[in-house]
């Protein structure tokens, strides 16, 4: 991806989550949205990043501000639609105007390396100059769905939920709000886009509308992750997305050895390393940078944030922040270390 750069969107304000702070900056598992979306990207080497920031910028720019790398933000003064934040970041396209960029929503935390890669695989083999990332789900209500042709099954469209006829609703390939362009199309087709609406609001699906009638090859990728398209619009929204992600995690960890016994209240940040053989109890919570060692023993009832802790270490019913443990020792019931290093 030595040509390739990413805009993520991150302008809008999530009136329905009732909050001081922009929609992006909404935690799952103790990280901001935004921060998982960033994440993917940084993993699949696409270095070259520009934020469309928006609402509260001031504090999305406080959070890419504490990044351990450079990223580039735009403001995006009017919130006039998706296509319109693109326009936003045309300085940023321009420099990359020979390659290709991913386009990523801010507030959709799952979208993973796996699928941005393969998508991007698909977008250069068949030379598309549009690739959009789709997904499948069993309820698709309220997404655009991808319309393709009953010949090549190439994308003839996508339609928005309320343009939908009634067979076209029935359709469970939707569009996750991702995508794939040659930097050089996108450029010339932003040009060309006018508002959709009476609001005079303007959108990425109109320019993969433009870009089929136009002639130019539009397909999309499939992923196999039905997440990958899921966002919050609502508190009740981003529990769902908190319970998706807790569930991931405790998943993967226990792939990978880790022993929970059983999930109720245990909660196991995004960035947390836990050697094989450990075991979690319920109403445990591990935020932060944690790394536990192997064939531990952690809870009932016990808060480890960004600690550093050995093999054989038992924490009982206690409270750990930036502390380091050494290998069999044990703490608890009811302690309370803070900035503490190993006893040994």
């Amino acid at each position: 991806m030595n040509k390739a750069c990413c805009v993520i969107l991150a302008a809008g304000e999530g009136k329905r989550m009732k909050s001081s702070i922009p929609k992006v900056l909404s935690s799952v598992l103790f990280e901001p949205m935004i921060g998982w979306v960033i994440n993917s990207a940084i993993t699949c080497n696409l270095r070259e990043i520009c934020v469309v920031t928006g609402y509260r910028h001031d504090l999305v720019q406080q959070y890419i501000d504490k990044l351990e790398y450079h990223l580039e933000t735009v403001i995006q003064e009017e919130r006039k639609g998706t296509a319109h934040a693109v326009m936003t970041a045309l300085p940023f396209l321009k420099k990359h105007i020979k390659g290709d960029v991913l386009i990523l929503g801010g507030d959709a935390p799952f979208v993973d390396k796996k699928t941005i890669i393969k998508a991007y695989k698909t977008h250069k083999n068949s030379n598309n100059s549009a690739t959009i990332i789709s997904s499948r789900l069993d309820n698709p209500c309220g997404y655009g769905r991808i319309i393709r042709n009953n010949t090549d099954y190439n994308v003839e469209a996508i339609v928005e939920e309320g343009d939908a006829s009634f067979a076209q609703r029935s359709i469970k390939e939707i569009n996750s709000g991702a995508y794939w362009f040659k930097v050089k199309d996108l450029i010339e087709y932003l040009g060309k886009i006018t508002d959709d609406t009476s609001q005079g609001e303007y959108y990425l699906t109109s320019i993969i509308k433009l870009m089929i009638d136009g002639g130019l090859r539009v397909d999309a990728f499939e992923t196999s992750s039905p997440h990958v398209a899921l966002g919050a619009n609502d508190v009740c929204q981003l529990q769902n997305l908190n319970e998706i992600a807790r569930n991931k995690v405790i998943d993967g960890m226990m792939e990978n050895g880790v022993k929970i016994p059983c999930r109720d209240g245990i909660i196991i940040g995004k960035w947390v390393e836990i050697g094989a053989g450990t075991s979690i109890l319920p109403g445990s919570i591990l935020t932060g940078k944690t790394v536990l060692g192997k064939e531990c023993v952690i809870g009932p009832n016990s808060q480890i944030i960004d600690c550093k802790i050995g093999d054989n270490v038992t924490v009982n019913q206690s409270y750990c922040k930036n502390s380091k443990l050494s290998n069999g020792e044990k703490v608890g019931p009811f302690v309370t270390l803070i900035n503490q290093k190993s006893n040994r």
